[in-house]
């Protein structure tokens, strides 16, 4: 049994997933769109929707992370409810991916030493993710 996160977005997934995919230097993403779907004879999908993605997903640090937007005409809520944290011995990975997602994010806690961890931060990025770096010692 694992645990894997999903994430949704309210149209924009494709652009975030290649985003991400650029940031964690993950392979290039496969993604089936809401107009990839069997046709559904009782609902008629809008054709602004039919590019929208219904799944996508990346292996960022050896776990898997699904996206989609959400499904046409369902809202999306936005909050601080989600929060994905990478963890890792490489200084040099996190700083990276750190510094990409601040560039158009907003940085809650700097990279630093924290009692719980060598070298930690968090980062909004401009998508609305809360992404935490820790760094853990052998």
């Amino acid at each position: 049994m694992s645990l894997q996160v999903y994430i949704n977005f309210d149209g924009n997934c494709r652009e975030a997933v290649e985003y991400y995919s650029k940031v964690f230097k993950t392979d290039k993403p496969e993604i089936m769109t809401f107009g990839d779907a069997p046709e559904d004879p009782g609902f008629s999908l809008p054709e602004e929707s039919k590019n929208l993605v219904m799944h996508t997903q990346l292996i960022i640090s050896g776990d898997i992370v699904m996206f989609s937007d959400t499904f046409p005409g369902m809202p999306l809520v936005k909050g601080n409810n989600i929060s994905l944290t990478v963890v890792t011995d490489d200084m040099d990975e996190i700083t990276e991916a750190f510094n990409q997602l601040k560039a158009e994010g907003k940085v809650e806690m700097d990279l630093q030493e924290t009692f719980w961890s060598k070298y930690y931060g968090s980062v909004v990025d401009k998508y609305g993710i809360t992404w935490q770096f820790s760094m853990y010692e052998h």
